[in-house]
């Protein structure tokens, strides 16, 4: 007779603290498979990188670490879930599959529904469990924000691993097959697993916070003045609630207005990751149906030289080398890659948004998406925005420092010639040992006439009438309130909503 057992299934939720699934699964006498598969779709898919990859690595060996001194038992595989679901059926009667719902593109969800359906087919209990706040097949935005601060204020479940006794499922055992590559760590990019992410979180919270209001706009002091848990969030080393009931437990609380200022990202993050899950066709189409006809025309040129560092434009160029050689760039930074992609090189914001899916090693497509059509202005609910580069390099790198870090080319020019190099005369080029068109290129397109000529072709289309209604569908559809304010960045320092997240102390 076969064993009977339950599946605890990790996907985006590589920790051992506040997980749900693990928990229930802790409830019943049976024993645990806890299984994670790297799936070869995935790994191959077009929005996947290595990076990606050894990040989950090494957050599993994390866990591996944890559950050796528990004498409890990870079960690391290689293939598509169905057949690896389907060896386990061979050796074991699964009773109950318990994991997270993942939040996220259209091959996650096919691969969940095809679990679902497996699951049916030899009757297994599939049970999924909400992630974080994250609500799935809510039609509307009501109440939601309320929802999420009590889902987040809730106790976090304690694990009794005296009651869990997980098993290796050796057979299908095949970490041979894993890619060599993903197994190896690279200097340049932040270690995976919820040990790194406590430590962040510490950090942080005794000591950088303090910069983060002055750094956070910054390319170069951002790499260390924001908190920097974003790929531990993305990838589950961490929950959205253990972050809160940290802060909630710590004297920076009491700094009221610097805890606001952070809790209000945090609240963004959880509020795009709704977005998709509630309008998740915005992964591959222009939210607003309006903007389908504008930039139809591609330039590959234009393109490569956006993705390989080599525009003209020197904070630009440092940014995508940047965020290339290390998965990190701050959000301005990213805003404004974005805005120089889909405003002044006019190109459809499609390739870009899977190019830097690649490079960011915090990819969440649930935000990734929708930030990516907010800033090419697709949506239609938002002001369009246009980030200057040259404007951004004096106010965010008066002094050069993280552009002459990612452009050695650029490494002996003195500002403020650095920001507009093209514009230094010939002996001036000479002396500085770069000579434009050959060391550097010139800029690709003019600044000026390019943003002009995208904010006059998304404002016309956005005035017209079916840019309205679509816009209002979205708004009645996306927005927590009856108006697009929901949709746009706070102006002020502290809002209704971020004065309840300061609350947590109560609990």
């Amino acid at each position: 007779m076969k064993q009977a057992v339950n599946i605890v299934w990790l996907k985006r939720d590589l920790r051992l603290t506040d997980h749900q699934p693990l928990f229930n699964a802790s409830l019943s006498p049976l024993p645990v498979i806890l299984l994670y598969v790297f799936e070869p779709s995935l790994i191959n898919a077009p929005d996947g990188d290595i990076r990606h990859w050894r990040f989950v690595w090494q957050s599993l060996m994390d866990i591996e670490q944890k559950l050796n001194h528990l004498n409890q038992h990870l079960t690391i595989t290689y293939g598509e879930v169905i057949p690896v679901l389907e060896e386990l059926q061979k050796e074991f009667k699964i009773v109950n599959i318990y994991a997270h719902q993942e939040i996220g593109v259209k091959i996650t969800f096919d691969r969940d529904k095809a679990v679902a359906s497996f699951c049916k087919q030899h009757h297994v209990k599939f049970t999924e469990f909400q992630r974080d706040a994250i609500q799935r097949g809510r039609k509307n935005r009501e109440q939601w924000d309320e929802q999420r601060l009590s889902y987040l204020q809730e106790p976090i479940s304690v694990i009794n691993w005296n009651r869990i006794k997980t098993i290796e499922a050796a057979k299908i055992n095949a970490r041979n097959l894993i890619p060599e590559e993903i197994k190896h760590s690279h200097p340049d990019f932040q270690i995976g697993g919820s040990t790194e992410a406590r430590k962040l979180l510490d950090s942080f919270l005794n000591e950088r916070i303090y910069q983060y209001m002055k750094q956070i706009s910054k390319p170069k002091q951002s790499r260390t003045g924001c908190s920097r848990l974003s790929p531990y969030l993305a990838w589950g080393n961490i929950s959205m609630r253990e972050v809160i009931h940290a802060i909630a437990n710590h004297p920076v609380k009491n700094n009221k207005r610097m805890v606001s200022f952070w809790m209000s990202r945090l609240q963004w993050h959880c509020h795009f990751i709704q977005k998709f899950e509630t309008a998740c066709e915005v992964e591959n189409q222009n939210l607003n149906k309006a903007f389908d006809d504008v930039r139809t025309e591609w330039n590959q040129t234009y393109f490569e030289a956006w993705c390989e560092g080599k525009t003209g434009y020197p904070l630009v160029d440092a940014c995508m080398r940047c965020v290339k050689r290390t998965g990190y760039i701050n959000f301005r930074m990213r805003a404004m890659l974005v805005s120089f992609l889909t405003h002044n090189l006019w190109l459809d914001w499609k390739k870009g948004a899977v190019f830097l899916a690649k490079q960011f090693l915090d990819y969440e497509p649930c935000i990734h998406y929708p930030q990516f059509q907010m800033q090419a202005g697709t949506m239609g609910v938002h002001i369009i925005r246009t980030y200057n580069p040259i404007k951004q390099s004096i106010d965010h790198d008066p002094d050069g420092a993280f552009i002459k870090e990612w452009i050695p080319e650029l490494s002996l020019v003195p500002t403020p010639a650095l920001f507009q190099p093209w514009l230094m005369t010939e002996i001036e080029q000479k002396m500085y040992k770069c000579v434009i068109g050959k060391d550097y290129p010139f800029p690709i397109v003019d600044l000026k006439l390019s943003a002009n000529h995208a904010s006059t072709h998304l404002w016309a289309v956005k005035k017209t009438k079916i840019a309205k209604e679509e816009g209002q569908l979205i708004l009645n559809k996306l927005s927590s309130r009856k108006n697009d304010q929901a949709l746009l960045p706070k102006t002020k320092r502290s809002t209704k909503n971020e004065k309840q997240d300061l609350n947590f102390k109560l609990f």
